[in-house]
């Protein structure tokens, strides 16, 4: 029987009407003095959890209606939880309440990370919906049609997706910068012989940096692939990370530094527009930063400075 306990992960203490101890077994650590003290409940489980208990089994010996009560008690390796399980039993000849102890400590472990996650989960979710809901309200005042909407909402809400997906795959904790970048160019600029280049710092972003920044680089990129160097098929655009200081504290900076052939000057465009409350406002508010979006005729850049908590420096390239 001792070994069926042990297998279960089952202790049980049986004692009588009076709380004196008649049998136990296979009671967990840490609670063994119960099988010899009939007055420890208070001293194993702690005052109130003590007197709860005892209260419990009172009422099971004179009211024969089985009790179920957890209680959680601190220990070094981390909060401990046991359901305790009373009843009175008349066999043999004996009368007295039986208690039967179970160490469910992982179990609510499991279930406490499970509820941190569904929340983190539905916080998470509420922001991305209020993402795509800002991204839908904006398209929409710049729509010249039903069309020209749904051409535009399908293809950022494209662009959010490819970020998520990135989010998700780390089990969101963010992206790096280079394989965002990679993947919201990849829609526009093909693999070839001559890829964009991406040079500096690899920052590892946080989950928020990675959706708001990917966003910039769709409008980025769009507007590139609209009238400047992807359209033209030519490279002469390059992205780059490097360290600076942002409120007197440690920062980095985001520069996109665009080339625009002679044949395709910039062209001032309501999607341009809209463009521009992305890449300055949107985007720097909701990471915390600051941007600067500039554009003449034969070229655009675009500076976004990114702080210290949206990121971090996972590994350095050595100079």
């Amino acid at each position: 029987m001792d070994l069926v306990l042990k297998k279960s992960g089952l202790g049980y203490l049986y004692q009588s009407d009076d709380f004196d101890v008649l049998l136990s077994g296979n009671l967990p650590e840490g609670l063994q003095s119960l099988a010899t003290d009939s007055h420890a409940d208070e001293e194993v489980f702690g005052a109130e959890n003590g007197a709860r208990l005892i209260a419990l089994k009172r009422d099971v010996a004179q009211g024969n209606n089985p009790a179920s009560t957890e209680i959680d008690l601190p220990s070094g390796a981390g909060m401990l939880t046991y359901r305790i399980d009373i009843e009175r039993v008349d066999s043999d000849g004996m009368t007295g309440i039986l208690s039967v102890i179970t160490d469910i400590s992982e179990t609510r472990h499991r279930e406490r990370i499970l509820k941190t996650l569904l929340r983190e989960l539905s916080h998470r979710s509420k922001n991305l919906l209020a993402i795509i809901q800002g991204i839908a309200t904006q398209t929409a005042r710049q729509a010249l049609s039903l069309d020209y909407f749904l051409v535009k909402f399908r293809g950022r809400i494209q662009s959010l997706s490819y970020s998520q997906d990135l989010v998700t795959d780390s089990s969101w904790r963010g992206a790096y910068l280079f394989t965002l970048t990679e993947r919201q160019v990849s829609a526009y600029w093909p693999a070839s012989e001559t890829p964009i280049a991406i040079r500096g710092i690899n920052a590892h972003l946080s989950p928020n940096a990675t959706l708001h920044i990917g966003l910039a680089l769709h409008e980025l990129i769009v507007n590139s692939a609209s009238y400047g160097a992807i359209a033209s098929g030519i490279n002469s655009l390059t992205i780059d990370c490097f360290e600076t200081m942002f409120d007197n504290s440690e920062a980095i900076e985001l520069a996109w530094i665009e080339h625009l052939p002679p044949a395709n000057p910039l062209k001032e465009t309501e999607e341009h527009t809209f463009a521009r409350t992305v890449l300055e406002r949107v985007v720097p508010v909701a990471i915390g930063g600051r941007a600067m979006y500039m554009t003449a005729p034969d070229r655009i850049e675009y500076h976004l400075t990114i702080p210290s908590r949206e990121y971090e420096i996972i590994t350095r390239v050595e100079e």
